[in-house]
């Protein structure tokens, strides 16, 4: 009997669990860490969707299997915000799936897509499941950078003429995860084109869609003329509504994938709990103030971070969009690289960040701040992170030039 898994043997060690497992002991020790870490948000859903969670709970015949591909309700709610937020017209029936959260949608439909041996191009650093998910289903990787620049179409370019075999899949996601990177309409544009000219399946992640700072709001890839021929996006209920744990997502666009991704899941789940999905359709359809709370705190504690950090002699780049800001490592300390630093940070600064060599090779050099901790909490962990930085030698002032 061999414990060697196919599938496990593709699986590099999870080097984020290394920073996790840290901060899990060092809580169960008694000691306050301060975690900016996790990308949990620490904010509630608004009382109107626990309520209707409760609501439908409490009726007897709530309770048994649900519909894998989401309740008829809660994806005309999502054709619905795709209308309103972004002048898309979906078809509810052929073009959304509910989802467990984006996750699970992009990992399921790498399985459903995925033969072993395709060519996969996705962007490193980014999500891991943005990756994994293919490589799980037995797919190569070719890594593309996450940076929306020339590079980004040049790495494109030489990808098509020089892979064998040519790639199928294009991976993205923007406002991106980890780096907090931005697009406008005419990058997808560019996307696009490139996909239909080269049979390109573009999967779009968009779970940060309504997190954006400074009055500049996110686009959507299938406003783009023909998207839907070659397009699937993904979008989240965890971060624009709190709603991490209640893992409601959506995929949606182009009819084939949407087709190919609904056929699986019905092999593999009956749907989330349906008191769950018709509180979605009430944060989706109900007021939205919470959204646009929700963009102002982030704003403000990424104000927050960037100008209490930065006094304590680590500068950090304010990031245009989601909740995490991309830090390059202290230059007196890049010598450490990512995983080691933040080790040393949640050991002597009791504060915990996530390393950027977990979201791939080229996110060394960074780290992961999420803004998931109060104003107080970011100080402090600011006041810590002086104190780390002195105790390494480094001059807070002379850091901050």
């Amino acid at each position: 009997m061999s414990d060697e898994f196919y599938r496990i043997r593709r699986l590099p060690p999870y080097v984020i669990a290394e920073v996790n497992a840290m901060r899990a002991a060092a809580r169960a020790a008694g000691e306050d860490i301060i975690d900016l870490g996790m990308g949990n948000p620490d904010l509630p859903p608004p009382p109107h969707v626990i309520e209707k969670l409760a609501e439908v709970a409490a009726k007897p015949d709530a309770h048994g299997y649900s519909a894998s591909k989401g309740i008829p309700g809660l994806r005309r709610a999502q054709a619905g915000y795709y209308a309103r937020r972004f002048g898309v017209e979906l078809d509810p029936e052929r073009e959304v799936v509910v989802t467990l959260g984006s996750k699970e949608g992009l990992a399921n439909l790498a399985q459903a897509i995925t033969a072993p041996g395709d060519v996969v191009l996705a962007p490193n650093p980014s999500y891991p499941i943005h990756t994994f998910g293919f490589i799980i289903a037995g797919a190569t990787i070719r890594s593309v950078p996450t940076t929306p620049d020339e590079r980004y179409f040049e790495a494109l370019e030489r990808a098509i003429a020089f892979t064998v075999p040519k790639p199928s899949v294009l991976v993205m996601g923007y406002p991106s995860n980890p780096t907090a990177e931005t697009v406008d309409l005419g990058f997808y544009e560019r996307v696009v084109a490139f996909a239909r000219a080269h049979k390109l399946w573009v999967l779009s992640d968009l779970a940060y869609a309504e997190i954006y700072f400074d009055g500049r709001p996110t686009p959507s890839i299938l406003q783009v003329p023909g998207a839907k021929e070659v397009a699937v996006e993904f979008t989240s209920m965890s971060k624009t509504y709190s709603m991490a744990g209640w893992r409601i997502g959506f995929a949606v666009g182009n009819p084939t994938l949407i087709a190919a991704l609904t056929r699986v899941k019905s092999y593999l789940d009956y749907g989330a709990f349906t008191p769950i999905q018709a509180a979605a359709v009430a944060a989706i359809n109900g007021p939205q103030d919470i959204v646009e709370q929700n963009r102002a705190l982030y704003h403000h504690r990424r104000d927050v971070l960037v100008e209490a950090f930065g006094r304590a002699g680590w500068e950090i780049p304010p990031p245009a969009a989601s909740m995490f800001a991309w830090a390059p490592l202290p230059p007196a300390l890049a010598h450490l690289g990512s995983l080691e630093f933040a080790k040393q940070l949640l050991t002597h600064a009791k504060v915990a960040v996530a390393p950027g060599v977990g979201y791939g090779e080229n996110g060394e050099g960074y780290v992961r701040i999420a803004l998931v901790e109060n104003e107080q909490r970011l100080r402090q962990a600011a006041r810590n992170v002086r104190r780390y930085l002195a105790s390494m030698g480094v001059n807070a002032s002379a850091q901050a030039r």
